[in-house]
């Protein structure tokens, strides 16, 4: 995790472990950057690394990374004051999100 997004206490963790692979995986992270803009209104900036693919992210009220590696996915995020109240929602929809495309790329 790059030391901007990297906190010793995220508000949010996730992590996924799966069996996609390095260019499944590329493809849920394409799908979820996508997604992130056009819903939630994040910036995203995208590195592609040989072995993995590090996204971070930010807008209003919240910052973080999601790391896309061929057997899991891990997001960080801190959250705003405003967002926290809503932390466990935040949290559920998440989950789902990246659990059904993992499985839609199985």
């Amino acid at each position: 995790m790059s030391e901007s997004a990297q906190t010793l206490y995220p508000d949010l963790h996730i992590e996924r472990q799966h069996t996609l692979g390095l260019a499944r995986a590329r493809q849920v992270t394409d799908d979820w950057i996508q997604s992130a803009e056009q819903d939630y209104r994040m910036t995203c900036h995208l590195q592609r690394l040989e072995d993995k693919d590090i996204v971070t992210f930010k807008r209003t009220g919240a910052t973080g990374q999601l790391l896309s590696a061929p057997d899991k996915f891990e997001l960080d995020a801190k959250l705003g004051f405003l967002f926290k109240s809503f932390l466990p929602k935040i949290k559920q929809q998440i989950e789902q999100n990246l659990d059904k495309a993992i499985a839609e790329k199985s």
